[in-house]
């Protein structure tokens, strides 16, 4: 009986929260249909009003929560807050075997909340040491902890206050400086998209990270063999088009290691009631979230399918890759026609995956194999952009 209860608080909160966003969403939905939109848009304050008060402490926190979404190029509070609510019912989901858990998150290990405790530490410490970088005026990557390190730590090294805190504070003191320096002297002097900074900063770091790590054992405590990735109560896998589509929506949160239905369709509903709140909100204020979402869901679709094979093979397959570097990148470069789009995610999903997988396989055996992922997007991003600039006549 006290088990029962504890669950049911521990589900409450995330539960009322997806419940709410999807309530959000269809209320002004319908209004949108019914003609009455005026009444919803420009609620909520958008990019511009954010970045010109960050010495305010509300929009301070927008920024901060903001960065949870970043790694989508979404930077905003609700599609974050979908996230982590979506996330958090696919753990209970998942813990509790139920059918409609989709794959289970953070690949069956059970080790979502301290996966999600160390991330969240990591972007805590990074503001807490790297939060003035934010007076300069422009953009900076500190999100960048909370996609990276410390959540590869917990899923090698395994659970305990130990391996969390050491990934977080490893997180603000390497990836997040290393990305700093090479976004603001490497990617704006040279006009770069700063996605090749942000995962260059995240890979250089991590490799020392990991090195550190087995030269000095201490810093954590190994238990890797007691948590190899074992879903519980997934339904067993036919890879027809019913999975092709939840593949294709459980991309969406395989960047912060989620890789899950639940936490993607908290993410999305988030972007849908933010862009609907206030369209210059999300993505930078930018406009351009239709075109970018449906580049993402083309990229991971195309991926899905010509890489099904391996999928099949290997279990897993990084056919994610663009949906986080290539198609955002080219889309806010260059802008939102159907040229970019579809260049973007076409090229995105022939080359970054096999490239992550490639360069992953080459990797000592005590990292782990997410930094040929975001080397791979830094290297796709930047091969593949400069094509798009000269189909299309843009400007890189």
């Amino acid at each position: 009986m006290d088990n029962s209860i504890e669950t049911s608080r521990s589900t409450f909160w995330p539960l009322l929260l997806l419940c709410l966003t999807v309530s959000l969403v269809t209320t002004v939905l319908l209004e949108v249909i019914s003609g009455r939109a005026d009444a919803w848009i420009g609620l909520w304050p958008d990019y511009v009003h954010m970045m010109s008060n960050l010495n305010q402490p509300l929009a301070r926190l927008r920024w901060v929560i903001g960065d949870i979404s970043e790694v989508a190029f979404y930077k905003h509070e609700l599609p974050a807050l979908g996230l982590l609510a979506g996330a958090a019912l696919a753990h209970w989901a998942n813990r509790n075997g139920k059918r409609w858990q989709g794959f289970a998150i953070c690949y069956g290990t059970g080790l979502w909340p301290w996966l999600v405790t160390s991330s969240l530490l990591g972007l805590w410490f990074s503001h807490a040491l790297w939060g003035w970088t934010l007076n300069s005026g422009t953009w900076q990557p500190t999100f960048v902890a909370f996609v990276s390190l410390p959540a590869a730590m917990v899923l090698v090294f395994g659970p305990g206050w130990k391996v969390a805190f050491s990934g977080a504070l490893m997180g603000a003191l390497l990836v997040t400086p290393a990305s700093l320096l090479l976004v603001n002297y490497l990617c704006y002097p040279l006009k770069l998209p700063v996605v090749v900074g942000n995962v260059g900063g995240m890979a250089v770091a991590s490799v020392l990270a990991f090195i550190l790590i087995r030269r000095f054992p201490l810093l954590v405590r190994s238990t890797a063999s007691e948590h190899t990735p074992q879903a519980v109560g997934q339904i067993q896998a036919d890879y027809g088009i019913t999975w092709t589509l939840r593949r294709v929506l459980a991309d969406f949160s395989e960047a912060p290691f989620f890789g899950n239905e639940l936490a993607s369709l908290g993410l999305l509903l988030g972007l849908l009631l933010a862009y609907i709140l206030s369209p210059t909100g999300p993505a930078y204020g930018s406009q351009l979230v239709v075109q970018m979402v449906a580049g993402q869901v083309l990229a991971s679709f195309i991926g899905v399918l010509i890489w099904r094979r391996q999928w099949m093979r290997l279990g897993w397959y990084p056919t994610y890759i663009p949906i986080v570097s290539v198609v955002p990148a080219a889309v806010l470069t260059f802008g939102g026609s159907w040229q970019v789009v579809g260049l973007s995610a076409v090229l995105g999903a022939l080359l970054a995956p096999p490239l992550a997988a490639a360069i992953s396989q080459r990797l000592p055996s005590h990292m782990h194999g997410f930094i040929g992922n975001v080397l791979s997007m830094a290297v796709s991003t930047l091969a593949i952009l400069p094509f798009i600039s000269l189909v299309t006549g843009g400007d890189a």
